[in-house]
Order: C-alpha cells, then sequence, then structure tokens
C-alpha cells in the first residue's frame, strides 16, 4: 500500500459517552485512514449516532482520546472540528428548499461583492456549475430551487457543498436511507467518484449491508457501544454481518425469558 493510503486521518481510543445510567459509547476505538472509505453499521441505539456527534464536535466525549492526523485534539465544537476539516452530512441534509442550488452550495459562505456588501451570484452560480459537473453531479441548473429535486439529487449537493468547504473527512449519516435503486446509485457513484480521487476520507453510517460491501473498503460493527467487528470489506459478508446482530437478539431474548421461566 502507498503511504497515503496507510496515513490515519482519525483514531480514537477508548471513546465512552454516557448520558446519566445509559452508556452509549463503552470503549470505542476506530482509525479512518487517508483516502478510505470505512462503513459503520449496527442496530438502532448501538451508538453510531453517538459517535458520529463526538467526532463532529457536537457532543464531546466522558472519556477516550481522539487523534487527528496523528495529533491528539479535544473537539470543543463543531466550528473547530470544521476548522480540522472534519464536516457531516446528516439525514435532514440542513439544505434550504426556497433556495436555488447555488445559494444552498454557498450557505453561510457566501461570495461578496466587495467592497459593497452584496451577494456576488454570478460567480458563486459558476463556481457551483463547475465544482458539481467536476464531481459528476447532475442537475438541470444550479437556479433550480432545492425543492424540485429528486432525494438523491438533494443527498449529492449536500454532499458536495461539504467537499467544497475544503472538507477532508467526511462522516455520512444514512446518505442511502429511504432511497430506491436509482436514487442510491446516484450517491453510490458520488462516493465512487471522492474515493477515486483519494482527497476525502469518509466514514459512512447504513444500514443496508449490501451497499456497504460494495463501495466501502472496510467495515466496523458497533454493538453495545463498542466496536464488535472491523474487517476490509472483501473479507466479511452480508451472511456474517447478519449472523452477528441477531445472535446479539436471540442473547438478549434469552435474557428476558429467564426471569420469566423462574416464576
Amino acid at each position: 500500500m502507498s503511504e497515503s493510503a496507510t496515513t490515519e486521518v482519525i483514531r480514537t481510543e477508548g471513546l465512552v459517552k454516557r448520558f446519566g445510567a445509559v452508556t452509549a459509547l463503552n470503549g470505542v476505538s476506530l482509525y479512518l485512514r487517508q483516502g478510505e472509505v470505512l462503513g459503520l453499521v449496527g442496530d438502532n441505539g448501538a451508538g453510531k449516532s453517538t459517535l458520529i456527534k463526538i467526532l463532529t464536535g457536537f457532543l464531546q466525549p466522558d472519556e477516550g482520546r481522539i487523534f487527528i492526523d496523528g495529533r491528539e485534539v479535544r473537539l470543543r465544537s463543531v466550528s473547530h472540528a470544521r476548522s480540522l476539516g472534519i464536516e457531516t452530512v446528516y439525514q435532514d441534509l440542513a439544505l434550504v428548499n426556497e433556495l436555488s442550488v447555488y445559494h444552498n452550495m454557498f450557505l453561510k459562505r457566501e461570495t461578496l461583492l466587495n467592497p459593497l456588501p452584496l451577494l456576488n451570484n454570478w460567480r458563486m452560480r459558476r463556481l457551483a456549475r463547475e465544482y458539481l459537473q467536476s464531481m459528476g453531479v447532475n442537475i438541470p441548473s444550479v437556479d433550480t430551487e432545492v425543492a424540485q429535486l429528486s432525494g438523491g439529487q438533494r443527498q449529492s449537493i449536500a454532499i458536495a457543498r461539504a467537499v467544497y468547504s475544503q472538507a477532508r473527512i467526511l462522516l455520512l449519516d444514512e446518505p442511502l436511507a429511504a432511497m430506491g435503486a436509482k436514487e442510491g446509485s446516484l450517491i453510490m457513484n458520488l462516493i465512487r467518484t471522492l474515493k477515486s480521487e483519494s482527497q476525502v476520507s469518509i466514514i459512512m453510517i447504513a444500514h443496508n449491508y449490501a451497499q456497504v460491501l460494495e463501495i466501502c473498503d472496510r467495515v466496523n460493527l458497533l454493538q453495545h457501544g463498542r466496536i464488535a467487528l472491523d474487517k476490509p470489506a472483501g473479507q466479511t459478508s452480508v451472511e456474517e454481518l447478519t449472523e452477528l446482530v441477531m445472535r446479539e437478539y436471540r442473547a438478549g431474548a434469552n435474557q428476558r425469558q429467564q426471569p420469566l421461566a423462574g416464576r
């Protein structure tokens, strides 16, 4: 492997997060290499969203360490994480439906007609068009309101906006959720494009194991707030991931039945 392919852009060691009596993360240690796509899977309540919120600076861990490019950091806020090149695309996308594609691309990063405090719409329109084309994102026009786009196109805009903001580490929260085959293929192709350029490292939360194994380099399975599996995508299978989750269900069912059997 090349040196860039083995360079870790993120490493966590023993992350713990508690909410009252509930322990959401119980010693999570993971890593993400330069240019890698890491699939993060697990059942509802496994701790995936909590982990992403810690990595994006929204939550603070109670215990554990975070390293960015080999340097230990304390992510104080979302803006601090962004300053280090970490961007997150959540399921709600944070797009404004009533605004055009290019206005959404530059949301809170608008280009002005200096020295006048006016929007430089011509420049933002041109840059948005050029950037989306370079990423292979096809939309009717950057003047189109986001509300008029399909779910896959809106997701593409949100991802493209994050990458355009100079993100080096992209956290995708269920980017393929509730999408049909055609819509999902748009996002899969966009992730492939980013992956081929090796400029952005991605952690992708997903529930569809087949899609994770198709697009990701490596898979982490999160269970009970811990990493229960860490394998290259080519060395695991839908069957293995399903069996590990079903084994957890069976163990939980047996624990619930034991008190009943003693009555």
